[in-house]
């Protein structure tokens, strides 16, 4: 899956995650708390650490 944009919608204590490829085309949407956005970013993008 490689995705190429990514978009957040920050709330309060869930957030949205969106990804899509190249094309503009959905491949990730994920919804998370607070606490979890930082471990799935670190998990999911090489070389970032928050």
């Amino acid at each position: 899956m490689q995705i190429s944009t990514v978009g957040i919608d920050l709330a309060k204590n869930v957030f949205q995650v969106h990804g899509a490829n190249e094309h503009g085309k959905p491949v990730l949407r994920k919804q998370s708390r607070r606490d979890q956005v930082v471990p799935f970013f670190a998990a999911a993008v090489p070389g970032w650490h928050g």
